[in-house]
């Protein structure tokens, strides 16, 4: 295996919630309050000339309460929902960590708007104004399907998290020379049970890398 780094500079559908109204009388039990749920995307692709049925999985913004709230209008205002993997057993895609340098507090997210998913991170995203995503990644939603289980039917399999400087760096042995250990956070960029890549920012602009055989 050998590493290869990549430099790269990057520049930079709400959700209505409909109230449901009623009119209780005396006898009737209070409604417990509504509980979010996946809103599931059904359809068929063609994979080597068959038609093969998929099922994506999203959340929406609001069931990421940790997000800062400027972060999460931004994500309305995009349209985005959160894609889940098909081995999700909790909110995942949203990922908070130092991305961009020690101590900082910045968040990453998997937006999915109108067919589309984007890798978007939020530098600096807890101080105001500054609510601007880097987007480091697009790919077509149908894109990233893969299979996974005995029915045949296709799950999406991009998954976000944060890496450690210490993670990193272990990667980092591929390279020659290899660099000294980062200070702070890289973005893991996975595709579920194949491979790994890890978004590093450095001084102004984002490096890539990524693990070749």
């Amino acid at each position: 295996m050998r590493a290869k780094l990549i430099s790269l500079a990057v520049t930079g559908l709400a959700l209505a919630a409909i109230p449901i109204v009623g009119q209780p009388t005396a006898q009737a039990p209070a409604s417990p309050a509504p509980v979010a749920s996946p809103l599931a995307e059904h359809g068929q692709v063609l994979v080597a000339g068959k038609s093969t049925p998929y099922l994506i999985r999203h959340l929406p913004v609001s069931s990421f309460p940790a997000l800062p709230a400027a972060v999460a209008e931004v994500l309305n205002q995009r349209g985005c929902t959160i894609p889940q993997t098909y081995e999700a057993h909790r909110p995942e895609n949203v990922v908070h960590g130092s991305f961009q340098r020690k101590g900082s507090s910045d968040w990453a997210v998997l937006c999915s708007a109108n067919g589309t998913v984007s890798l978007l991170v939020f530098l600096g995203a807890a101080g105001p104004g500054q609510v601007t995503p880097s987007v480091l990644v697009t790919a077509a939603e149908t894109g990233r399907l893969q299979a996974h289980d005995p029915s045949g039917v296709l799950g999406f399999n991009w998954g976000i998290d944060a890496a450690t400087p210490r993670q990193v760096h272990d990667v980092q042995a591929g390279l020659a020379p290899r660099p000294a250990p980062p200070d702070h956070d890289a973005v893991a960029d996975s595709v579920v049970d194949r491979w790994t890549i890890y978004h590093l920012y450095s001084g102004s602009a984002w490096q890539v890398l990524e693990m070749n055989d």
